[in-house]
């Protein structure tokens, strides 16, 4: 998803921007880490990450806020807000995030920023959980690409035990300016974002299409 890394730092508007990466829905592990400097590597930036697992920083405020885009990493999402609010770290991104540091991720990485997912942290059937609630509404990710996902969220939103919200094909970015949904992007072609209304008893799917951002 490199056309994906290169909008995502675009949003910081500097020319050599420091991008944290944070991989505690996966425990830190270094796969996640590797794949992280992998790709942001190819860009004029300056990677680096926050261990959770291993040494953290003293002043976590300050290492947080020095930064001017913090990514997150998938895995499991529960387990990771529960090791966020232990360390206080869901308060400093929302400071962040107040201060305009451009936030974003994939899976747990998006989900987490809503007010409710769709997750798999808990083994057996995908469940609903409650996330931070920068954004309105509730989000899934992996929309086209797990089986289960599409008729679990639309099952979720029409019983109630998710807000209406948005959901995300594979390679889909929902950019968000504040709490206002900016701009639909995609590194793939043919993919889209759908957005998922209650209705009575049911939930309207409708398709969002998203901006290709690669050549045709």
């Amino acid at each position: 998803n490199l056309l994906l890394v290169e909008y995502f730092l675009a949003q910081t508007g500097k020319s050599n921007p420091r991008v944290c990466f944070i991989g505690a829905a996966h425990g830190d592990a270094d796969a996640g880490r590797l794949r992280f400097y992998a790709g942001f590597s190819r860009f004029k930036c300056r990677p680096g990450h926050l261990p959770l697992f291993a040494r953290t920083p003293r002043d976590l405020e300050d290492f947080v806020l020095g930064h001017d885009a913090i990514f997150v990493g998938g895995g499991n999402t529960r387990s990771m807000l529960a090791v966020w609010r232990e360390w206080s770290l869901d308060l400093y991104l929302r400071k962040a995030w107040e201060k305009g540091i451009v936030l974003g991720g994939a899976s747990a990485g998006s989900i987490c920023w809503f007010e409710s997912g769709v997750t798999d942290s808990v083994a057996g059937p995908l469940t609903a959980m409650p996330c931070l609630g920068f954004l309105p509404g509730s989000n899934c990710p992996h929309y086209d690409s797990e089986a289960l996902r599409r008729p679990s969220y639309r099952r979720m939103v029409a019983q109630g035990k998710l807000q209406s919200g948005l959901a995300a094909d594979d390679g889909v970015a929902l950019h968000f300016e504040g709490t206002r949904l900016k701009r639909i992007v995609s590194s793939l072609p043919r993919a889209s974002a759908w957005r998922l209304e209650k209705s009575g008893r049911r939930a309207v799917e409708s398709r969002m299409p998203a901006r290709y951002l690669g050549k045709r």
